[in-house]
């Protein structure tokens, strides 16, 4: 296992000497130790990819595209290896990991075909005087920060569209989870990814990490995906070099379920929007809005199905939801559930942190919450499913547009016709109707208002990554 930086396609010890510790979520046991980078190191990663990044650009389009399918390939051919990894170091059940390893090869596979496709345009001034280019320029280089829930997809889909337009990036994964960043970048390597052009450089001083890396002349851009607070402060510091960014940050999605909606079917969409990848994801469903005629049956089917959830090791096959991934998680889900009941709340199953080693929180259903409640203003990321009764559609959508987060959300209905009515007035960036998941590498992943800039997947992915230059030309 790789346990040491990788810059300008060697593999380094951090210019300090310190080590990350990796704990195992599941045990609270330390499972490995990777070298941790220093503001030097990503200086050095920098300035390996301004370099790479010249040449990888000059690289035909064709060309990357082959590379780009090769990486595709081999993740693949290690999905199992990748996928003990993400168990080991993040705590997720084994099925949900190989799904985040095929998720995060197909972006390898979607941006090859890409790479391709970037298209300019060329016309004629209205004047007459002249001809009017347009083309697409690869940025340069990419600094990019990803979060620990998906250790692997969040990478892949940053790194793929930003190398199928030619740019070179310097990765900083999270702390929590640096194993699985440190395996792919080499696989990537091993795949034909020319060195330099990928970096990873974990580290345990994030801000100095930043300060160096977006302070670098050769930097162009920043790709950022986490919390809306911490991308409120990297927003800041890229102003100071106006530096080209992408963001996709927290979210509070809604799920909103219809009188005329089938129960059934949106109890199973439930378990899917709540509890995949063991409820720890930005687009988890966060708040459940049961219209009164079908509340009381919504919430009983679904405190069910969440009583029926075996909890534990990701490495038991039985297992549907893992630990979370700390301690203070356990501690701010518990916070979130006491302060719901204690406003009335009534818990249907679960409602308490699970002693013993490891983090682990029952999958919990609360019903009669209180809208305004802490439970229904911040991202839970845990398995809580607080649910609110109501009657009124227009007062229900104000109330689930109430929120500074618009990522995802979820609407369950027998009327096409209403529920399409309901998705075009959620200020949200991505709805899924009749669905419990959204997630595709060929969909413009991204959120509405404080909950991120830009899009990730589809055509429109790889543009983020590209400048557009204009050129006026006489002939």
């Amino acid at each position: 296992m790789q346990d040491q930086i990788l810059i300008g396609g060697k593999w380094l010890d951090g210019a300090g000497g310190d080590r990350i510790s990796v704990t195992d979520p599941a045990t609270g046991k330390e499972v490995a130790t990777v070298a941790a980078g220093t503001p030097a190191d990503a200086t050095a990663a920098v300035d390996a990819a301004a370099i790479a990044q010249k040449q990888w650009a000059q690289t035909p389009p064709r060309e990357r595209a082959e590379i780009l399918r090769n990486c595709w390939s081999t993740l693949l051919a290690h999905s199992d290896e990748l996928a003990e990894i993400i168990v080991r170091e993040h705590g997720k059940p084994l099925a949900d990991a190989k799904g985040e390893i095929a998720y995060a090869a197909e972006f390898f596979r979607w941006n090859s075909e890409e790479a391709v496709r970037i298209h300019g345009s060329i016309g004629t001034a209205p004047a007459g005087n002249n001809k009017i280019i347009v083309r697409h320029p690869p940025v340069g280089v990419v600094v990019m920060v990803t979060p620990w829930n998906f250790p692997a997809a969040m990478i892949t889909r940053k790194v793929a569209p930003a190398l199928a337009a030619g740019n070179a990036a310097v990765i900083k994964p999270a702390k929590e989870t640096p194993l699985t960043a440190l395996r792919i970048g080499e696989l990537l390597h091993e795949a034909g990814v020319p060195a330099g052009v990928v970096n990873v450089v974990p580290t345990l001083t994030a801000g100095s990490w930043f300060e160096a890396a977006t302070a670098h002349d050769a930097t162009r851009m920043v790709s950022f995906t986490g919390s809306t607070e911490v991308g409120r402060v990297l927003l800041k510091r890229c102003a100071d070099r106006v530096l080209k960014v992408a963001m996709e940050l927290g979210g509070n999605a809604p799920f909103i379920v219809f009188n005329d909606a089938d129960v059934d079917a949106a109890v199973e969409g439930a378990m899917t929007a709540k509890m995949r990848h063991s409820a720890e994801t930005c687009t988890a469903a966060n708040r459940f809005f049961a219209e009164s005629e079908i509340a009381d049956a919504f919430t009983a089917k679904l405190a069910k199905a969440m009583g029926a959830i075996k909890t534990g090791s990701g490495f038991d096959e039985s297992v549907t939801c893992g630990p979370l991934i700390n301690a203070d998680a356990v501690l701010t889900v518990t916070a979130l559930v006491d302060e719901a009941v204690n406003s009335g709340a009534q818990v249907a199953v679960g409602g308490s942190a699970i002693a013993g080693s490891g983090f682990f929180y029952e999958p919990t259903v609360l019903g009669n919450v209180a809208e305004g409640s802490a439970i229904t203003t911040q991202e839970i990321f845990g398995p809580v499913a607080p649910i609110i009764s109501f009657t009124d559609t227009d007062a229900m959508i104000d109330q689930a547009n109430d929120t500074e987060m618009g990522l995802a959300a979820y609407v369950y209905s027998g009327d096409i016709g209403r529920g399409l009515n309901v998705c075009e007035r959620l200020e949200s960036g991505m709805v899924g109707l009749n669905r419990g998941a959204m997630s595709d590498p060929a969909a413009p992943f991204g959120g509405m208002k404080q909950s991120g800039l830009g899009r990730e997947g589809a055509s429109e992915g790889i543009y983020e990554f590209c400048e557009t230059q204009y050129i006026a030309a006489s002939w």
